[in-house]
């Protein structure tokens, strides 16, 4: 299976269970990781292969992430920075040079994600799961159409229509918000214009009136009818629509964000030959299958579509239809504009 949507050609899924480097290990490992996010046939077959024990704590954003990790002595062994966030990880030394690129499985990912600009070299992460940042619709209550068409647009959630109102949903995830705003109103990302910006402010606090929450556990959020439309991730989307049929995932017209999930190893790591050994282990094939056919988004692991679900193989919030926009991966913005950026957020929450 292809993916159309995002760089170049990629494919999803599995391969060799446990790669090389099967030796059993002892002692823990205790991973830092997005929630609802690992899939537990990957932690168990992990502990099978390693004699090692996992335990996992959750997060809501990479904010709240990067929060705790830099206050130093966290426990924590690996977490699960998006790209950007890995750059800003290096630059603060908060993450151990662990070579990834010389481990046994790197030969298995695919060329778009072997030098990517948060880590040209590979010296720091190893890819997780990748994917976009858009709309889901519950068709039921307000349609938008089967293809791209007008109404794919950041309206939906900016000036969302009279059936809407009250019942939209947006991530907690600053940087997605706040860019989900400037590509509606046509505005250049890493935006540090003051005039563009009072702009952004006054049209996210006009849209907050008709959003019920700002919340992570989007899944549920939409299958329990809490809300019939959110700003969503597209594996998040596809997950909701597997109990709700009429759910539609949006691409926006305007453009969207692109992303990639990456395993890092923290500087402070207390079980470094443990987190090393899951580095490896997650880069086999079917083991990256395992983590796309729980979550639902593409990995950049090539063989694994051998072993994905056939769900996985035409679904329309991984392989993005004909005429959808070529999501945007952005850089880490100047510190001047995130912190600009960071008011807006905060004045949002209030």
């Amino acid at each position: 299976m292809k993916l159309k949507a995002t760089v170049s050609a990629i494919a999803l899924g599995l391969g060799l269970a446990m790669g090389g480097g099967s030796a059993m290990a002892e002692g823990e490992l205790h991973l830092f990781n997005w929630g609802n996010y690992t899939a537990p046939d990957l932690i168990e077959a992990f502990e099978k292969a390693h004699g090692v024990e996992v335990t996992i704590d959750d997060y809501d954003s990479n904010e709240a992430m990067l929060a705790k990790v830099k206050v130093g002595s966290s426990g924590y062994d690996v977490t699960v920075p998006s790209d950007y966030m890995v750059k800003i990880m290096i630059e603060e030394g908060l993450l151990l040079q662990s070579n990834p690129h010389e481990m046994e499985n790197f030969q298995h990912i695919g060329d778009a994600f072997r030098s990517p600009y948060w880590d040209p070299k590979r010296e720091y992460s190893v890819p997780w799961l990748w994917g976009t940042t858009g709309i889901s619709v519950n068709t039921n209550f307000y349609d938008v159409g089967g293809a791209p068409n007008d109404r794919w647009s950041w309206s939906i959630v900016m000036d969302p229509p009279e059936e809407l109102r009250g019942k939209i949903n947006m991530v907690s995830e600053m940087n997605d918000v706040i860019a989900a705003g400037l590509f509606y109103l046509g505005k250049d990302q890493c935006n540090d214009n003051r005039d563009d910006l009072r702009e952004l402010n006054d049209l996210l606090q006009s849209a907050k009136e008709h959003w019920r929450t700002i919340e992570y556990g989007i899944i549920e959020k939409l299958t329990s009818l809490d809300v019939y439309a959110s700003h969503n991730w597209n594996g998040a989307s596809m997950r909701a629509r597997l109990q709700i049929p009429e759910i539609v995932y949006v691409y926006p017209k305007e453009g969207l964000v692109g992303w990639a999930d990456n395993v890092v190893i923290l500087a402070d790591a207390p079980n470094v030959e443990n987190a090393r050994l899951f580095l490896n282990f997650i880069m086999a094939p079917e083991n990256a299958a395992m983590m796309s056919n729980f979550a639902r988004y593409a990995n950049s692991v090539d063989g694994s579509e051998q072993h994905m679900e056939a769900a996985m193989s035409d679904a329309p919030e991984v392989n993005a239809p004909n005429g959808t926009p070529t999501p945007t991966f952005i850089p880490p913005c100047p510190r001047e504009v995130t912190e600009l950026y960071t008011k807006i957020w905060n004045n949002l929450l209030k």
